[in-house]
Formats: structure tokens, C-alpha cells, sequence
């Protein structure tokens, strides 16, 4: 999904009125809301998880908690928040894999757009296109035109099957014509510290997790993958100047609920995320995290799921991809 699109659906923002603090319910103080976030904690998405819970609970006047359940690529706390109370006090915190997943693994077992409400967008920001200093190329016109002289030769490290790394380097082949050799890592860190030593020669990754390898020198950066620059590290091209226009994948990060949660709650969580990703505080921290903040309301968030959902079901099948759970 590109950065355009969701700024064109997210042209007018999400208005209603916020829980009172201290609101009761019936019968005695409201419980805490409950942010599930479906990756290890000290992760990148559990940091915004755990931002958002505690401006969350601030804005609310409700305590509002972080639970971490991990496994099968973020689909055992999909599931779970899937399987839960639609009364507004169980969220998912989404990210990437939440559509990328259940494009690539069917056998997953969870549906995005199925089996949730969306709530609201909190942030994006694109991967870096990176590859190691010994290869011959210092762009990814270079890398294109070199991959098609050897096919099959160059090695490109993600962070599992399924996930955006992966499906944005079949995106890369679908969109060029190229052919290289992908191998899973169990995480970026391990296919980081083999493209520095040599193993392999591409990843992609978070901005803020492989811009110190660039600085260093130990790497190099080729682009980012959006269609234009990111503010966080602007001396690098965006796809359209590396002559792909057309492609632009963001990372993204968002709130949503069980089906059938009542809409008068869902505005009410929406009007809360859209205060918080306001706050001067709240966006230090997301340009450090090289994202930015993408409110929006959520039938917003519900068209950017469907149509990145949609766009990484149309790779996979172009790609034939087959991949084991």
C-alpha cells in the first residue's frame, strides 16, 4: 500500500467525542483495555505498542495495558484478539505481517478483513533497500542490471518467509524482471550480520535498525522502499527516482478489534489515537523510529488493509509462491 493512497483516504480525519476520564460502567469501574501485540517484546512493534498504550490510557483516563502473545508470524495474537469480547476492551496492535501473512500462509488461520474492526492508523515508514559494501553497485538501477546479467547468483536475506521482506524482494523480481535467490533468517538480525560478513549480498530493513551499518560504512544503502524519500534518511532515492514507479511499500503499524465490536467505541478509540499521534512527544519518538504518523478514521484503515491485502495476494500468485507454514 502506498504512502499516496492511505494520504488520500486519510484526507479527513476521524471526529467524536472521547470516553470521559474516570467513566464508569455498570456495576463499577471499566476494566483495562487490552493492546495485543502479536511480536516479542523490545521489538519495534511492541515499542509503539507500549507508547501507545501509555498515551492511550492518559487520553482515556483508563488503564490500558500491553500483552505480548508471540508465534506462527503474528497470527497466535491475531487469532486470540480475533476470538475475543467485541466490547472494545481487547485490540490488536497491527504491523506488516498482518496482511503480508495471511497473503503468503492461507494456512495460517487468520483472515484481516474477515474477522476484525479496523480502529484507526498509527504510523508507516518504508525499509531500506541495503546490500554489502563489496558488491559492485551503488544504486538499485546498478543492482537491477546486474542481477540480470547473473541470474540466480545474488543472495537477499529476510526476516522469514511470508513477511514483508520477503514479498517486497518478490515484488522487486515480479516489477523487474530479475531473478534472485531469497533465504529465510529466523529475524533481519542474523540475515544483517551475514550481509555484512559476506554470506549474502541484500536485505531489506527497518531505517533505524540498519542505518548505523550505513554510517559506518560496513553497508551500503541503495533506497528506500517508497515511492518517494524519507525524511530519516533523505540522501537516499526513493523507488520512482531508482526507476520504479509504481512501487511503493510502506511499513505500517495500527489498532484493531474483534468483529462486531459496537462503531460508537471504535470512534471513541479512533478519536483517541488520532490525539495521541498528535502529541509532540508521540511524533519525536516516531521520527527517531524514521515513521510518521498516518491518522485517519476506520473506514480508512479498513480500505488500506484491503487493498495491501489485495496487493500481496496479486505478488504472491504472480510469484507462484508456495510456502510451508
Amino acid at each position: 500500500m502506498s504512502r499516496r493512497h492511505w494520504m488520500a483516504l486519510a484526507a479527513t480525519a476521524a471526529s467524536a467525542s472521547l470516553l470521559p476520564a474516570g467513566a464508569r460502567a455498570q456495576g463499577g469501574a471499566q476494566p483495562a483495555i487490552k493492546i495485543v501485540v502479536p511480536f516479542a517484546a523490545g521489538a519495534g512493534t511492541d515499542a509503539v505498542g507500549r507508547l501507545m498504550a501509555q498515551k492511550l490510557g492518559e487520553i482515556l483516563g483508563r488503564n490500558v495495558v500491553v500483552e505480548n502473545r508471540t508465534g506462527a508470524s503474528g497470527a497466535i495474537g491475531a487469532q486470540y484478539v480475533a476470538q475475543s469480547a467485541p466490547d472494545g476492551n481487547t485490540l490488536l496492535l497491527v504491523a506488516a505481517p498482518f496482511t503480508t501473512v495471511p497473503a503468503a500462509l492461507p494456512q495460517a488461520g487468520c483472515d484481516p478483513l474477515a474477522q476484525f474492526t479496523p480502529v484507526g492508523m498509527i504510523a508507516s515508514g518504508p525499509l531500506l533497500w541495503a546490500v554489502n559494501k563489496e558488491l559492485p553497485v551503488s544504486n538499485l538501477k546498478e543492482l537491477i542490471a546486474l542481477a540480470r546479467r547473473q541470474p540466480g547468483r545474488l543472495n537477499y536475506g529476510s526476516a522469514g518467509a511470508g513477511g514483508i521482506n520477503h514479498l517486497v524482494l518478490e515484488q522487486l523480481k515480479m516489477k523487474s524482471g530479475i531473478f534472485i535467490t531469497h533465504i529465510p533468517y529466523r529475524g533481519i538480525a542474523p540475515a544483517t550480520l551475514d550481509m555484512v560478513s559476506g554470506q549474502i549480498e541484500i536485505i531489506t530493513g527497518t531505517i533505524p535498525a540498519l542505518a548505523p551499518y550505513v554510517r559506518d560504512g560496513r553497508i551500503k544503502a541503495l533506497a528506500v522502499t517508497s515511492a518517494g524519500r524519507s525524511a530519516a534518511l533523505p540522501e537516499v532515492p526513493g523507488m520512482s527516482e531508482s526507476g520504479l514507479k509504481g512501487f511503493d511499500v510502506l511499513n505500517y503499524f495500527g489498532l484493531v478489534a474483534p468483529r462486531g465490536t459496537p462503531p460508537e467505541l471504535v470512534l471513541q478509540l479512533n478519536a483517541a489515537i488520532a490525539k495521541a499521534v498528535a502529541l509532540p512527544e508521540v511524533k519525536e519518538r516516531f521520527a527517531k523510529d524514521a515513521i510518521e504518523a498516518a491518522v485517519g478514521t476506520p473506514a480508512q484503515l479498513g480500505s488500506f488493509l484491503e487493498r495491501d491485502y489485495q496487493d500481496w495476494k496479486a505478488v504472491v500468485a504472480a510469484q507462484q509462491l508456495k510456502i510451508d507454514s
